[in-house]
């Protein structure tokens, strides 16, 4: 196992974890060297927030940890190509590196839709997708069919 599908395996048990509350199943861990300093999962049903995405948490508890705002060393973990918000917010903490397992053809901001990170932004991550995806998917895949089958789609 690479050092990258170990840490998206980490994001993968925090987006089941997700999916067990009830939440869409998207999990981020961000690393800097070899430890993680962040880990956030989906919790906008819990919070009934709708920044509390994944990364916004991961950032949050990175900045956290870190005692800084700039997240300029680390490396960020995600289960789905983050959207807009989430993308805005990588860049203003000057992630390093973004990567992600599934694509997100509805509101992807690196590629799905389109690629924030192809504009002339100060401090753009490298992008890196498709790490794990087919377990990234399956795990999305899994709670929207539970969805559709409860009438909860």
């Amino acid at each position: 196992m690479t050092r990258e599908e170990r840490y998206m395996k980490e994001a993968l048990a925090l987006a089941r974890e997700a999916a067990q509350a009830g939440e869409v199943p998207v999990g981020c861990v961000i690393v800097r060297g070899d430890t993680i300093v962040g880990r956030g999962r989906n919790r906008r049903e819990e919070k009934q927030s709708t920044a509390s995405h994944a990364e916004m948490e991961a950032i949050a508890q990175a900045n956290e940890t870190l005692g800084t705002w700039r997240l300029e060393e680390c490396e960020l973990f995600v289960t789905l190509e983050p959207c807009p918000m989430c993308a805005g917010a990588i860049l203003n903490a000057r992630v390093k590196r973004v990567w992600y397992g599934a694509r997100d053809e509805a509101m992807g901001a690196c590629g799905g839709v389109f690629n924030l990170y192809m504009e002339p932004f100060a401090n753009r991550p490298a992008l890196v997708g498709g790490i794990l995806a087919q377990e990234c998917r399956e795990v999305l895949g899994t709670f929207f069919a539970a969805l559709r089958q409860t009438g909860n789609a």
